[in-house]
């Protein structure tokens, strides 16, 4: 089966880093991808696709990524499915990124701030270990 996906946009907040009780970075982010085409008002839509990074990549997203800088990130779909506390079934989709590249120029990535490096918050109940992609 194949489950590829390589989308480009901006970030819309910094990277969120946290760690799997067992020391595993994973860092959670959107990205605002634009339409390639118009609404009937002449307007581009735009989406924004939660993205998720383990290990590596989660660390050089971290390190390297912040609020407004324009990437590209290739990865695969993965929704997950679970009951919320009023016991209503609840979907997301996120990106899981295998790959993230920078897609802004250097002169502009000089204008932002630079980020500063990842705190660790541990992640506690809501991963299973049947959630983790390794």
């Amino acid at each position: 089966m194949l489950n590829s996906v390589v989308i480009m946009g901006r970030f819309t907040r910094d990277p969120e880093m946290r760690q799997t009780p067992n020391g595993v970075p994973v860092a959670s982010f959107s990205l605002a991808v634009e339409r390639d085409f118009k609404d009937t008002s002449g307007e581009k839509q735009t989406d924004f696709i939660d993205c998720t990074a383990w290990r590596n990549t989660a660390e050089f997203i971290c390190k390297y990524f912040t609020k407004g800088r324009m990437a590209v990130v290739s990865g695969r779909l993965q929704v997950r499915h679970w009951d919320d506390k009023d016991g209503n079934k609840r979907k997301s989709t996120d990106v899981i990124v295998e790959n993230a590249y920078f897609a802004d120029s250097k002169r502009d990535a000089a204008n932002m701030a630079a980020p500063e490096h990842p705190q660790f918050t541990e992640i506690g109940d809501e991963l299973d270990d049947e959630d983790l992609p390794f």
